[in-house]
């Protein structure tokens, strides 16, 4: 079993069960933060000392406080670990079912993914003991949401819209940007339909939203 991981979830009921879960399986080194930045900061002077974390267990959501912090959320502290320290594993524990949002997570590189609900725990054990073994583990809940079937994905281009999007362009300034570019399609008719499509797929009511979510989830 793991030696030594660390756990950063900003509930200190969810941390302490986590806690918990960790001594059962006696694994001999637990730390407990409730920032990311905090973990970043463990985990690098950790690996500085030649004494490193085997596990990360983190949410994915950490609600804003009074504390200034550069790394914001569980997405942010994967990214930067998965490509600094790739040995290090990685367990996304949270609420989170959005497909788009799973999927950018697992090409990340995370070794599993546990949905945080009634079964949590049980199947956080599970996946604490999968990537021990160097198994992946998913929740059955998110392999249902992952099976399901689209015919949309995600391209260059798309990003390439958000991207104009984020920074303000309206759609016509799109348009007149890809033509000068020789990028098709790009009438302003077929943008409006791909933002059209975008929404759906990500969920989001209006282009704000559109935004906000293509940010969350790592996609600009």
């Amino acid at each position: 079993m793991y030696e030594k991981i660390i756990i950063a979830e900003d509930l200190g009921s969810i941390n302490e069960s986590v806690l918990q879960l960790g001594k059962k399986l006696q694994i001999t080194e637990i730390h407990q933060v409730q920032y990311c930045e905090e973990a970043y900061m463990k985990i690098k002077k950790a690996h500085q000392e030649n004494v490193p974390y085997q596990l990360l267990i983190t949410d994915l959501s950490f609600k804003p406080d009074y504390r200034e912090q550069y790394i914001k959320s569980g997405k942010e502290i994967i990214k930067r670990l998965k490509a600094e320290h790739p040995e290090l594993k990685i367990i996304a524990y949270s609420i989170e079912d959005r497909k788009a949002s799973i999927e950018q997570l697992l090409k990340l590189g995370v070794e599993a993914y546990v949905c945080k609900d009634r079964n949590g725990l049980v199947e956080l054990e599970a996946a604490i003991i999968s990537t021990f073994k160097n198994e992946s583990y998913i929740s059955p809940q998110i392999e249902k949401i992952l099976d399901r079937t689209t015919d949309f994905e995600i391209e260059d281009y798309d990003i390439f819209l958000l991207n104009n999007l984020a920074e303000g362009f309206s759609q016509e300034a799109i348009s007149k940007q890809l033509k000068s570019k020789n990028i098709a399609p790009n009438s302003l008719s077929s943008i409006e339909k791909r933002v059209s499509k975008l929404k759906i797929h990500l969920g989001a009511k209006n282009t704000y939203q559109l935004i906000a979510l293509s940010k969350d989830i790592g996609l600009i």
